[in-house]
């Protein structure tokens, strides 16, 4: 047969390729955040995470999406969701990874921002399958409002062992858990809730209780065990909700069905009803808000590690294609407007990175009053910004390829499944307008003013772009009595910490840009619009990565 045309000009895959070292963001934002943090399982677990056969599971793992079982052939409930195998191997890298538990039984000088790294690392590969991944570390600590079921429970949940089998406690090596807070009424006003829990007498995990209701988000159901919010006689309280029975038995959990989702697609969400489900009280009754909320810092620190390790991979993608694709008689990343893109991205990638690891670190230093009080203003504020340039970021990335970024086969195809599933991490765990507010709740924990000031001092003087903004923040936030400009200071506390962290830890091109653009006003209103006098080479070359 006569052959129509030589196929030439199409780039390589960007696969086997080590996540980790090329990532030089990452490891200046690591020797700025932990500087006596030891790297050797990040090097290994970048090296796994860039194979072809890791990319492989990532492919078939969201092709080959969960099916929900509610029967068996014999019409008993099983209620139980099926998984293709790359699920399960991804879920083991993650477990073995610890990136679930693992952190508060760390040894690690910095566990908080090793793991927060790891996750950031994974999300590269594959994001959905993180989601149990994320409850679990987000939990564990919670857990410790119930003695029993902490003593229990706890040791399974930092274990490197990932059993995927509905099996008792006893018979199981390690142990996942979720979240089920979420009603059809409700939303993220959980004060909504009907749910209904009674009390059913008392054991060694202490006061046991029967819930009725449903839930309208339950992600991961086939999580060993949830912590759910109920209204008990006191008011809205948080319950512990196993799958199993310590008796063996399965709970009264049943699943709806799973929802369809426009990403995340390896990742089964559901929606449950509870028919006298057990469940047993953690921490005191009518004390539900504050133990979520405390729960859902957790998940939103990991909703901005996320969205920063899809800026990075839909970077490393775009960068890939276009250092190989020839257009106009000569590789599309020396063409003077490509460059502009590329570059521009590469600054939201940085910045997103320095942002995200930096909340990691105030995890790590509780203790620390000014620590404390950045990990309550910077969580809101870097969910808020970083998630919400995610959809923006993986278009333009997108367009880079062309055509072939919006075909989902191939290497290449990887971000139109970014592109999928970016919107999620903004909406989950509270949208923008939840986060906005909450930051101005977080104004009123503390001394706000002087901790960004402190914060944002070692930067100063460098940038006039960035002493103008921080000499204006005080006023303020102090003057903010309305909801309506909400967004806007968290917006403004986002690019103004930002900055001040790549001064800190960046190459002068990139602060120079960065500020030049986002504070300065040298910027259009899309990616691509940087100033002419811009260092595009500079900053192109250190976001390689190869």
């Amino acid at each position: 047969m006569d052959m129509t045309h030589e196929v030439f000009n199409q780039p390589t895959p960007l696969v086997d390729y080590n996540l980790f070292d090329t990532h030089r963001p990452l490891r200046d934002a690591l020797k700025f955040n932990a500087p006596a943090l030891q790297t050797t399982q990040l090097h290994e677990l970048g090296a796994t995470l860039g194979s072809a056969a890791m990319q492989t599971h990532a492919r078939l793992a969201n092709i080959h999406t969960p099916e929900l079982h509610t029967h068996d052939r014999f019409g008993r409930r099983i209620d139980e969701v099926e998984f293709h195998p790359s699920y399960h191997a991804l879920m083991t890298a993650a477990v073995g990874a610890g990136l679930h538990g693992t952190p508060w039984t760390g040894t690690s000088a910095s566990p908080h921002v090793l793991r927060a790294a790891g996750f950031m690392l994974f999300t590269e590969l594959e994001p959905s399958i993180l989601c149990p991944i994320s409850m679990t570390y987000a939990v564990t600590p919670a857990l410790r409002g119930n003695a029993g079921v902490h003593a229990d429970w706890g040791p399974k949940l930092a274990s490197l062992w990932y059993d995927p089998a509905l099996k008792p406690l006893h018979d199981k090596p390690g142990v996942t858990m979720g979240m089920g807070m979420t009603e059809k009424q409700g939303g993220s006003d959980v004060r909504a809730n009907t749910t209904q829990a009674v009390r059913d007498g008392s054991d060694a995990w202490g006061a046991r209780y029967a819930i009725t209701g449903h839930k309208w988000f339950f992600s991961a159901p086939m999580c060993d065990a949830f912590l759910i919010l109920a209204q008990a006689p006191a008011g809205l309280s948080c319950f512990f909700l196993p799958r199993v029975l310590p008796d063996g038995t399965r709970n009264a959990i049943h699943i709806q069905r799973l929802k369809d989702k426009l990403g995340n697609k390896a990742n089964a969400s559901s929606e449950v009803e509870f028919h006298g489900a057990s469940a047993w009280l953690v921490g005191e009754e009518g004390r539900g808000i504050p133990q979520i909320l405390e729960m859902g810092t957790m998940t939103r620190l990991d909703c901005s590690l996320g969205t920063s390790g899809l800026m990075r991979q839909a970077l490393g993608i775009a960068l890939n294609h276009t250092a190989q694709r020839q257009a106009f008689g000569k590789p599309l990343v020396e063409q003077p407007l490509m460059k502009n893109v590329l570059a521009d991205l590469a600054l939201e990638s940085e910045a997103a990175t320095a942002l995200a690891i930096r909340l990691a670190r105030a995890f790590d230093r509780q203790a620390d009053a000014h620590e404390n009080l950045m990990a309550r203003l910077l969580t809101p504020v870097a969910k808020f910004w970083i998630c919400k340039r995610g959809s923006h970021f993986a278009q333009e990335a997108m367009e880079c390829l062309g055509g072939n970024g919006y075909v989902e086969e191939g290497g290449e195809g990887i971000l139109a499944r970014i592109y999928r599933e970016m919107p999620l991490n903004s909406i989950w765990e509270g949208a923008g307008n939840i986060m906005a507010l909450d930051l101005l709740r977080g104004l009123r924990k503390g001394d706000a003013v002087a901790a960004l000031a402190h914060e944002l001092a070692p930067a100063r003087g460098q940038q006039p772009a960035l002493d103008r903004l921080a000499d204006a923040l005080p006023a303020r936030i102090e003057a903010m009595a309305s909801e309506t400009e909400a967004r806007r200071l968290a917006q403004d506390v986002a690019l103004a910490v930002q900055a001040a962290l790549l001064v800190q830890t960046a190459p002068a091109a990139v602060a120079d840009a960065f500020c030049a653009s986002r504070l300065g006003g040298d910027w259009g209103q899309a990616f691509g619009t940087l100033g002419a006098g811009t260092d595009f080479d500079s900053i192109i070359q250190r976001a390689q990565p190869r």
